[in-house]
């Protein structure tokens, strides 16, 4: 299923078709405000499952990254975070950056692994923000490029994302073209901020 929207104006027809795709134990590929991501319901099992199996991966040993809808509802997902980071976060969301935070109990449960980092992540994308409003509670994520490819790169066009992906994954929704440069991975476990990554969000202190 190919879905065309406006990243500007969100049909909320086609939002709650996403919804119920998502909540069915499916995954689908998203537009963000960085490249496009393979994603699923947080709290689905089955929807877990599948996007480690695309991705060739153990759900244990996964590092997907979640999407939340706003600062709120990260603490749900982390442990109590200082005032410093707090700040950061909160000059720099939403937008293109994935901040890598120590990881609370829900986490470790529902990736019933040991992990002690989870990365979190509030695009700047109306489209992101109302779904996950809409679906009550985060997306688990990860960044969709060829694993074939020695260098990595990132898939930007939705037709060819569509011709490559139509037979693997269902849903697939067309926000336009994505851009070349992935989200800014910032460390903030400690008070010692560090970009693991620099991507295509310049981070304010």
């Amino acid at each position: 299923m190919f879905i065309e929207i406006n990243p500007y104006s969100i049909n909320e027809r086609v939002l709650q078709q996403v919804v119920e795709h998502l909540k069915k134990g499916n995954i689908a590929i998203f537009p963000t405000d960085s490249v496009y991501n393979v994603a699923c319901d947080l709290l689905s099992k089955k929807g877990l499952e599948t996007l480690a199996n695309f991705k060739d991966l153990k759900l244990n040993k996964a590092r997907f990254s979640i999407i939340c809808s706003d600062l709120s509802e990260i603490s749900s997902y982390v442990k109590p975070i200082s005032r410093p980071v707090f700040k950061i976060l909160k000059h720099n969301l939403p937008g293109p950056f994935t901040f890598i935070l120590q990881a609370g109990n829900e986490v470790q449960k529902v990736f019933q692994s040991n992990r002690k980092e989870i990365g979190i992540r509030i695009p700047d994308s109306l489209f992101l923000h109302k779904l996950v409003q809409l679906l009550g509670n985060p997306i688990a994520t990860s960044s969709l490029h060829d694993e074939e490819d020695e260098i990595m790169e990132y898939f930007t066009d939705p037709n060819e994302i569509y011709q490559r992906y139509e037979n693997q994954i269902e849903m697939i929704v067309d926000g336009g073209l994505g851009n070349i440069y992935p989200s800014t991975v910032v460390d903030c476990t400690s008070d010692e901020i560090e970009i693991l990554r620099q991507g295509i969000g310049v981070l304010k202190t």
